[in-house]
């Protein structure tokens, strides 16, 4: 079934043109919450804004691929937009540019809705000026992204990757209601969810290795997902399985960067200069390598 599942993601689609002249970002995992003890995305969001400003101002197109919004642990969106306000009026800059594409993941699962999509993000109410202004209107969430760069044959996946986790994608109901009961609860004593791939390692080995069971099968497509909150840049003798690791790493945040036809692993941290100020900067973890070593 795992098969059929990532089989009908990559079926669905949407597709966007890769060529020499493209510069995309691609973050997953925020888990952007209320701010509360159990928002893991607050110690980074300024790092995580920085980083987006920058792309903004570069004119990188900017892909989500999923969670990126943590409807499990919040009942409440607009708890969730005073607390990252920022991030998102900043997401609706590339969003009125049309340079914003969003994946949901299982977090944000709900939002496959189109109803539930516009109702929550379409707009918001200005408490300086009492009235409701537009937000994301018109945006809508993919299940699945398919790049097509010029001069290939072959293509190149984006999924958040819960597509290979059973129960984090068929069941994915009953795994909110026990994040929002059980697990939510317990992260105050430390208590870990055991079901979340990110959390638990045996899971994560088990949905990279159904990822890279599809990528063999389907003429090693190359693939780039998140959800394990793992980082991973393969080599070119490798499957094409590519991870961009998540937004909620300790005082850092990972992403996957495609300029001028080649791909690379980057990390946005916090530094202390000599004179004990901090910055934000940005380190390369995999140099760039052109994609044509991908798609053969």
């Amino acid at each position: 079934m795992i098969q059929q599942i990532i089989s009908k993601s990559y079926k669905n689609a949407k597709k966007i043109p890769l060529n020499k002249d493209s510069k995309f970002i691609f973050f997953s995992d925020c888990h952007r919450g209320d701010n509360s003890y159990a928002d893991d995305f607050a110690n980074n969001s300024n790092i995580y804004y920085h980083a987006l400003r920058n792309y903004y101002e570069k004119d990188f197109t900017y892909i989500e691929l999923g969670d990126g919004i943590e409807l499990w642990e919040n009942l409440f969106f607009n708890e969730i937009f005073e607390a990252h306000k920022n991030d998102f009026l900043l997401m609706r800059k590339f969003h009125l540019k049309k340079r914003l594409h969003m994946i949901w993941g299982n977090h944000d699962m709900s939002l496959k809705s189109e109803k539930k999509s516009t109702k929550l993000l379409d707009s918001y109410f200005d408490k300086i000026t009492g009235t409701n202004k537009d937000l994301l209107k018109g945006l809508t969430f993919n299940e699945g992204i398919i790049l097509e760069p010029e001069g290939f044959d072959k293509n190149i996946l984006l999924i958040h990757g819960h597509q290979a986790d059973f129960y984090n994608y068929v069941w994915w109901k009953w795994s909110r209601f026990l994040v929002r009961i059980l697990w939510k609860p317990l992260q105050i004593i430390g208590i870990k969810d055991p079901t979340s791939p990110a959390k638990n390692f045996k899971e994560l080995i088990k949905v990279e290795r159904r990822l890279k069971k599809w990528i063999l099968a389907n003429n090693n497509q190359m693939v780039i997902a998140g959800h394990t909150h793992r980082p991973r840049f393969p080599e070119p003798n490798e499957l094409p399985y590519f991870n961009d690791g998540s937004c909620v790493h300790p005082r850092s945040i990972t992403g996957i960067e495609i300029v001028d036809l080649k791909i690379s692993l980057i990390k946005w941290h916090i530094i202390s200069k000599k004179d004990g100020t901090l910055q934000i900067v940005k380190s390369v973890l995999e140099e760039p390598r052109e994609i044509a070593l991908y798609l053969k």
